[in-house]
């Protein structure tokens, strides 16, 4: 996990490439919504390009991480389904569902069965490198999505850039990145990590959590501000040092959310000492979301270090898939 970890800046050189040479068979047309679906490390990405195009498209843009799709799916929904297997069960029963609707669906996958759907019906379906684990995959999943909405005139091709100046951060920050990993996940041994951010990045903090659990074999949460400022808020009444807080920071998040988190710290504080902030570096969305995703990357396999355990273990999840291809 360590070499996929650290291999995050090539893996986004060659997204770029994969998605500039990809040719697209779906014609351009006029879509009333979109949906994105797909579970985990398939998943995330599409809730960070959530929180990219929230501000960006003018139509409904939606996660979709369930077996089933909201009724409102029609001809006139673009659904992109994201499977890097191509076998999630979630994922192709709502493709199913997609095509049973009339809707566009193009596929990003690295094969399997919703490879094999694409084929069948002659759906887009862009290709990535396989036999990696779905979370190590995120830079490629998630600019392929791009991609697609690039193709639907939905964004502008300035993300390019904006990846390729975060390739350039990331492999200038490596070493400090991993110091600082490895000094942070001290800190998070032996404790329940509790991690808070703005609404705009909220993907962030569900992919930290999500690394932490499955790299790092730990339970935590995650919630945004200021919505946890009108209720989990109240739930910090007990000292309990074996939490320990993390604020995800940017410094272009709104004034108000910051000024939130400022309130907070002393009130937590009050229950807990640990409380610890990873302020983003970087100018574009993609800098800043990159930059913590690389930095909480590195922290969840040195916590496997730290707990003894192999990051690249899910059993426990492969068994539950199995006794679901039974019943």
């Amino acid at each position: 996990m360590k070499q996929l970890v650290q291999a995050f800046p090539t893996q986004l050189q060659e997204a770029l490439i994969i998605g500039q040479s990809y040719r697209f068979q779906t014609p351009q047309k006029e879509f009333k919504n979109i949906v994105l679906t797909g579970l985990g490390g398939s998943g995330i990405g599409g809730s960070i390009v959530q929180n990219y195009v929230s501000d960006k498209i003018s139509i409904p843009f939606l996660v979709n991480k369930d077996y089933t799709l909201p009724a409102f799916v029609n001809e006139n929904t673009l659904v992109i389904a994201s499977s890097y297997s191509g076998n999630t069960e979630e994922t192709l029963s709502a493709v199913n569902q997609a095509l049973k609707a009339k809707a566009t669906v193009v596929c990003v996958t690295s094969g399997g069965k919703l490879s094999d759907i694409a084929k069948k019906k002659n759906l887009d379906c862009i290709l990535l490198p396989a036999g990696m684990p779905p979370r190590a995959c995120l830079g490629y999943s998630l600019t392929q999505v791009l991609y697609i909405l690039l193709h639907f005139s939905f964004i502008k091709s300035d993300f390019e850039k904006n990846l390729k100046a975060t390739i350039k951060l990331l492999s200038e920050e490596e070493k400090e990145i991993q110091k600082q990993a490895k000094s942070l996940a001290k800190k998070l041994i032996g404790k329940t990590p509790i991690i808070y951010s703005s609404g705009s990045f909220e993907a962030v903090g569900v992919r930290f959590r999500q690394q932490i659990n499955e790299n790092g074999k730990m339970l935590c949460w995650h919630h945004v501000i200021p919505e946890m400022n009108h209720n989990e808020l109240v739930g910090w009444r007990t000292k309990d040092p074996s939490r320990i807080v993390i604020f995800l920071r940017n410094e272009n998040d709104p004034e108000r959310v910051q000024m939130r988190m400022e309130i907070n710290k002393p009130v937590i504080k009050k229950y807990t000492p640990h409380v610890i902030e990873l302020w983003s570096k970087g100018k574009s969305f993609f800098e800043q979301v990159f930059y913590i995703v690389h930095l909480t990357d590195w922290i969840s396999v040195y916590l496997a270090d730290l707990n003894g355990v192999d990051a690249m273990d899910i059993e426990v999840i492969n068994n539950l898939k199995n006794a679901l291809s039974k019943a």
